[in-house]
């Protein structure tokens, strides 16, 4: 996984579930928090994010799905280390070399620098109930520079087989955005 150098909230937390009955691993991540809306009374002071891997028989990965602000995006995987970036401060994930115009319109890499900019009254208010950044002071080219990387197997907590994650989920994260836990059609 890659992630920005100005990159504030550290993942913190990490479980991997296995699916039972089919070829499919779901790498929960846990980030410390969430650069935007930070101030909106009883938010959760985490980010959780997921990622998916699909492999075949001889545990080879062939396919990555991940969450990107409500999307599931997907992308064939050709046998090869999976790798993903991870989005400065909202820490959305995606494919790395995914073509960027693959992503819903809506959900832009372009609208979400902009937020970093026309949402600055949103983060500087988020900095005064929480610790994060004061800005991404810094050029679109610099958002998309995921250069840092993060070794996501160093960083794993906890593993389990379940079909329904959920009991997990919460004993090692506590309160926590409960995005899917697999994606479409498993």
């Amino acid at each position: 996984m890659y992630v920005t150098p100005d990159e504030k909230f550290p993942l913190e937390r990490v479980v991997a579930v296995l699916h039972p009955f089919q070829r499919i691993i779901a790498y929960n991540l846990l980030w410390r928090d969430d650069v935007h809306g930070s101030w909106i009374p009883r938010t959760i002071a985490t980010d959780q994010e997921i990622v998916w891997v699909g492999y075949d028989r001889n545990n080879t990965p062939t396919d990555v799905w991940t969450y990107w602000h409500g999307f599931i995006l997907h992308t064939p995987w050709m046998r090869r280390q999976v790798a993903i970036n991870v989005q400065w401060g909202k820490h959305g994930s995606m494919p790395r070399g995914l073509n960027l115009n693959d992503l819903p319109p809506t959900r832009s890499l372009k609208f979400y620098y902009g937020a970093t900019i026309f949402g600055l009254p949103d983060i500087l208010l988020g900095d005064l109930t929480r610790s994060g950044p004061f800005c991404f002071c810094h050029t679109y080219g610099e958002y998309l520079n995921y250069s840092v990387p993060i070794k996501v197997s160093e960083r794993i907590n906890v593993v389990v087989r379940e079909e329904n994650p959920e009991e997990t989920l919460r004993a090692v994260f506590g309160p926590y955005s409960r995005k899917p836990f697999w994606p479409v059609g498993f």
